[in-house]
């Protein structure tokens, strides 16, 4: 494999020491590398971790059994990840139901394209990628997850249409700016991510008026934020928020290629100008717009993962990666020949002496096509967000929404986020 050196190194050799260690079923190999110089032989070892799984461990997309609420034994996925939830706003609404089905151990989902429930274990889940509009009701249940080891990150939609009514049900621009502050300062900048989704054009909002709306925002998140996610309003493609939006008079105008450039480039500008620096990217778009240093964004992202939860040795074995430790030496006269990590192409580093090397794509080949995300389970429902925008796709309609939010009220305990 080629290898890239941070900065030019002497020749090596190595010899191979194994280490048991009795937790988890783990070996360290160490590699004890002798650096010959002309001047003398200076040791130093890179410690490469390898994790191995007991033939009994369950594996991460087997299913298992488990006893429901009811006593009835029953087959549930175990995943690894979960997504919480692209089909409704979990943080939001249902912050209680999902920390309470997380304690008991497992919850139920219905299959909105066959009718057919299904259960969803958490006795392995190791990584939780939250979406939410609102997500400041998580603030008091993160700490579970502290105790439980359980890693996460928070894809937080903070869009403005408050002037044109688009999103009733959310909460002033100015307290959810606040929520994110708050999550920044709980989670540490990185793990809550800023998405404006989608960008919409009518005949009352102008590409200008989205830049506002965005240069707005980003300058009051320009600490708290290290990425700026978005997409463009495809509304013809989704019937019903076609539907939706002409139903209630919203005059919408779709995207052309042209109209995604000149926004591109206009926000790549601001970006630069006003100092944010964030990552730009875009959501399941087919347009390229690498050229103004966009890229296509993975919202369920394991570099994300591997960056917050290296040490999680379960999490790492199920995204096939290797993790490396290098060893700083000791210091020495010859501080030309001081350590320094040699990667591999492509490799990752995490800190100036750990570095991954990802042994496998794991990219969702059940998404969209130009949807660069992970495999994980989503154990939301469609038709239950009581947000009510305007846009929304995971909703049929607003009453619908709004019936399965009352019979939630009812019965909050139920295995099923619709209750019984």
């Amino acid at each position: 494999m080629a290898r890239r050196a941070i900065r030019q190194r002497p020749r090596h050799r190595f010899q191979m020491v194994h280490q048991y260690l009795p937790t988890r079923f783990v070996y360290f190999t160490t590699y004890v590398r002798v650096i010959e110089c002309r001047y003398e032989n200076v040791y130093t070892s890179t410690n490469r971790l390898i994790v191995l799984t007991d033939s009994n461990m369950t594996k991460p997309t087997s299913k298992i059994k488990i006893t429901l609420d009811s006593g009835v034994s029953a087959e549930a996925q175990a995943p690894i990840i979960v997504s919480a939830s692209r089909s409704t706003d979990i943080p939001a609404f249902y912050a209680d139901w999902f920390f309470e089905r997380l304690k008991r151990g497992y919850s139920a989902w219905t299959n909105p394209f066959n009718g057919i429930t299904s259960y969803v274990s958490y006795s392995n889940t190791r990584f939780i990628v939250f979406w939410s509009k609102n997500p400041r009701p998580l603030l008091n249940h993160l700490d579970y997850l502290f105790e439980r080891n359980i890693g996460c990150y928070i894809q937080y939609t903070l869009n403005d249409y408050e002037q044109e009514g688009l999103e009733k049900g959310v909460p002033p621009v100015w307290q959810r700016i606040e929520t994110f502050k708050m999550l920044v300062n709980k989670l540490g900048k990185g793990r809550v991510i800023w998405r404006f989704d989608p960008m919409i054009i009518t005949d009352k909002i102008s590409i200008e008026d989205l830049l506002r709306k965005v240069q707005n925002i980003g300058d009051q998140l320009r600490d708290y934020t290290e990425k700026l996610v978005f997409s463009f309003a495809d509304i013809i493609s989704y019937h019903k928020v076609k539907a939706n939006l002409e139903k209630n008079g919203i005059n919408y105008i779709e995207w052309d290629e042209a109209m995604m450039n000149e926004f591109a480039e206009k926000l790549s500008v601001m970006n630069r100008e006003r100092g944010w620096n964030f990552q730009l990217a875009t959501c399941g778009e087919k347009i390229d717009i690498d050229t103004y240093g966009i890229k296509h964004n993975r919202c369920i992202d394991d570099d994300l993962m591997i960056r917050f939860a290296y040490r999680d040795k379960e999490l790492m074995d199920f995204l096939k990666v290797e993790v490396n430790v290098v060893q700083p030496s000791a210091p020495s006269m010859f501080e030309e020949f001081e350590d320094q990590p040699l990667i591999p192409d492509g490799a990752i580093m995490l800190t100036p002496y750990t570095y991954v090397v990802k042994q496998k794509k794991n990219k969702d080949k059940g998404q969209r096509q130009y949807c660069g995300c992970i495999i994980s389970k989503d154990i939301g429902q469609y038709n239950t967000c009581p947000h009510l925008c305007e846009y929304c796709y995971a909703n049929t309609s607003k009453e619908t929404a709004l019936e399965n939010w009352e019979r939630y009220n009812k019965n909050r305990h139920f295995d099923i986020i619709m209750g019984q």
